[in-house]
């Protein structure tokens, strides 16, 4: 379980079926055991949603390596950022009901994630790979550390949507998973939790009773190889918060009651060390 004073960053995920009362409720009470939480959220549904009310549906891309990314041209990215934007403000709200004093921001303001623009991608379809241009999407290269720091210190829960500044200053959308990610490296965070809307890893995705319980540092690229679609990108998350220095990453269920405290306990995959070795 967690200690007093411990820092955790916690992805949620923007995937339909996550009710986020129960979770929502877990971060006011872990908060007030006094340990030390950053959320960083996703939006994917929502962007989904207001794609669709916009009249361009949204669009996916497959990596030749099997990662699923958004198709992310200008217009696109607009719709991202006021979805997220939604996303970010109502759980300012639900924290602030339960009197958890919350900053809701993106890691695009104050260049708080820096990145570096990906113009172009690489995309396998019909079993050829051709390049897609016109892309708003970025590598985050940075965190600026010192633009949170002082909120943490005064007691808030900064709320962290996936944007980021380009090179320019441009704004560009970022994985959640992997800003998280490099969010618990900069800030020395002993866990990163990945909360979705599945047990965790599955060694076959239609099967929920084969969740993949521990995986140590050494067995990522089994973790890769097992991963399909979205998952990888979680995955790929947890291998670079562990190179980061995060002693242990979990991946774990948003759609049960405590659902964070679940992942501490051992709930859900464990990435790293054993929670066992650690208690």
């Amino acid at each position: 379980m967690s200690q007093p004073n411990e820092r955790i960053v916690v992805k949620i995920g923007g995937a339909k079926g996550i009710d986020m009362r129960p979770l929502l409720d877990d971060v006011a009470m872990l908060q007030e055991s006094g340990v030390e939480l950053v959320l960083v959220h996703g939006g994917s549904d929502e962007t989904n949603r207001l794609q669709e009310l916009l009249g361009t549906p949204a669009r996916f891309l497959t990596s030749p390596g099997g990662q699923v990314s958004r198709h992310t041209d200008r217009e696109a990215l607009e719709a991202f950022a006021m979805a997220t934007a939604l996303v970010n403000r109502r759980l300012v709200e639900g924290l602030q009901k339960r009197e958890v004093r919350t900053l809701g921001l993106s890691g695009f303001d104050g260049r708080l994630l820096r990145a570096r623009r990906k113009g172009a991608v690489r995309v396998l379809e019909n079993d050829r790979v051709h390049i897609v241009r016109g892309q708003w999407t970025g590598m985050i290269e940075g965190v600026d550390t010192e633009f949170l720091e002082p909120w943490l210190a005064a007691g808030y829960l900064p709320v962290i949507a996936p944007l980021a500044a380009g090179r320019e200053g441009e704004m560009l959308n970022v994985d959640g998973d992997r800003a998280a990610a490099a969010l618990a490296s900069a800030l020395g965070a002993a866990r990163l939790v990945i909360l979705t809307n599945v047990p965790g890893l599955l060694a076959d995705p239609q099967r929920p009773d084969s969740l993949i319980e521990h995986l140590g540092s050494g067995q990522l690229d089994h973790a890769m190889n097992v991963a399909q679609g979205r998952m990888r990108k979680k995955v790929l998350g947890a291998r670079e918060a562990l190179e980061g220095g995060v002693e242990r990453v979990v991946l774990a269920d948003a759609r049960r009651e405590a659902p964070i405290t679940f992942a501490l306990r051992g709930g859900g995959t464990t990435f790293g060390t054993p929670l066992e070795m650690t208690a």
